[in-house]
């Protein structure tokens, strides 16, 4: 029977220090007096095994009290009962919590070391994204509004596939499809990377198809109709467009070039006396160097746009003149225009201009003046082969793209001298006679 009550165990003293006691059972206390003078009383469980006494520890008064105390004697006599020996019991369970300790350690270390998704972005950038010609800008900026805000923090490799679709929905949402489904091609590229490097087992993009999501991507064949050529010079007089982005739009229609190649020309890239407009590898999509011809019609505007810089190296200098005015603000600024087809409310500071851009065709943007370019060429008998010259377009037949590479320069400046004169005609306001040819459609 316990002997011991948590009375006589408060009414210890220093002077009983290094005394023993018995609470019956083979359970014993030392008693140790502190500097501070409490009382602290060691408990152990002394049993036989194989011939020899034992002492297990079962705690300490008054960290526990008597009756956990016991409770670790009783349960030291009820392994014993089953042949097991309590202190091996006890060095096995510190064992086994310190490799399950490691284990568990060994696991967040390996958690941490891998990358989260903003981590791996990173790396993907670094060693691919800015190695394309604009240096990844667009996709970073698609990543930056959509992806990273929802799953940067997350590690890559627990990114699952709904994760993946509610960006995409999020999207959707805005009614942006298009820019849907060139965000499932950026994310299907980063997590590719991944893949092939082992930083994730699975690609979360995989099975996501177009379908489910912005649906597949119609080609644009919109292409201004000789009519609507004639139109644009008073729709662009009543836009309020800057000065310099209506040169820009006839130039583009003048020479075929993409609105970027036309918003990053530097000044040493045109000369006029000899009429050429030379655009670097690192501005054409194809990455090869491209040199237009210009005729008089792209000779006077591209002159104009000289004329309107005053920035040292840029033909179109932003606003703060620190970089070359945005393409995409062009874009804008045309669609901001065409109210009507874009189906969404005008800008507010542009009201009285919603609507000048609008043509009879519908809507169109600076890509179209590109296509309508190689359009007009075909239709004044300029040979496909030319037209894809001109344009400065890979061609798609792998044949003619390995074996003719002739340059046919004759004939590349010929095109854009007969598109020339042809703008020249549809848009002199003295040529109000002048017969438009069938109506256009894309080359």
């Amino acid at each position: 029977m316990p002997t011991l009550t948590e009375l006589k165990m408060k009414a210890l003293r220093a002077d009983d220090n290094g005394s023993t006691l018995s609470d019956g059972g083979n359970l014993f206390g030392r008693v140790r007096s502190k500097t501070s003078g409490a009382i602290a009383v060691s408990f152990t469980y002394r049993y036989k095994r194989d011939g020899k006494f034992r002492d297990l520890s079962c705690g300490t008064w008054p960290s526990n009290s008597l009756k956990e105390i016991r409770q670790q004697r009783d349960a030291a006599r009820a392994l014993l009962e089953r042949s097991i020996d309590p202190l091996e019991r006890k060095r096995v369970d510190k064992l086994e919590i310190r490799v399950a300790e490691t284990t568990r350690l060994a696991s967040l270390q390996e958690r941490l070391a891998r990358p989260t998704v903003r981590e791996l972005y990173g790396r993907w950038v670094s060693l691919e994204l800015s190695k394309r010609k604009d240096g990844g800008s667009e996709t970073m900026r698609g990543f930056e509004k959509d992806v990273l805000p929802a799953i940067g923090h997350m590690h890559a490799e627990d990114v699952a596939r709904s994760h993946v679709m509610a960006i995409l929905d999020g999207v959707l949402a805005r009614g942006a499809n298009r820019l849907a489904n060139r965000l499932l091609g950026e994310m299907r590229q980063m997590f590719g990377f991944a893949h092939v490097r082992d930083i994730v087992q699975t690609d979360p993009t995989f099975r996501i198809a177009k379908k489910d999501v912005g649906g597949r991507d119609t080609e644009r064949d919109r292409v201004l109709a000789e009519a609507e050529i004639r139109t644009l010079p008073a729709a662009l007089a009543e836009s309020n467009l800057l000065k310099s982005t209506i040169h820009a739009v006839w130039l583009m229609l003048a020479t075929g070039a993409r609105v970027g190649e036309v918003t990053l020309t530097r000044r040493g890239e045109v000369d006029l006396d000899a009429g050429t407009w030379t655009i670097p590898k690192e501005h054409a999509k194809n990455g090869r160097e491209h040199v237009i011809y210009l005729s008089e019609f792209a000779k006077r505007h591209l002159a104009s746009l000289l004329e309107l810089s005053s920035h040292k190296v840029w033909v179109m200098p932003s606003r703060k003149e620190e970089r070359p005015t945005s393409a995409k603000g062009i874009t804008k600024q045309i669609e901001d225009r065409q109210v009507a087809h874009y189906k969404r409310a005008a800008h507010s500071k542009r009201t009285a201009h919603a609507h000048t851009l609008e043509l009879a065709g519908g809507k169109w943007t600076p890509h179209d003046l590109r296509r309508t370019a190689g359009t007009l060429m075909g239709e004044l008998g300029v040979d496909s082969d030319v037209i894809i010259k001109c344009l400065n377009q890979t061609q798609e037949h792998k044949v003619k793209r390995v074996y003719q590479r002739q340059i046919r320069l004759n004939d590349q400046i010929e095109a854009w001298r007969l598109l020339g004169e042809r703008l020249d005609l549809l848009t002199d306001e003295q040529n109000f006679n002048v017969a438009t040819m069938s109506s256009s459609r894309a080359a």
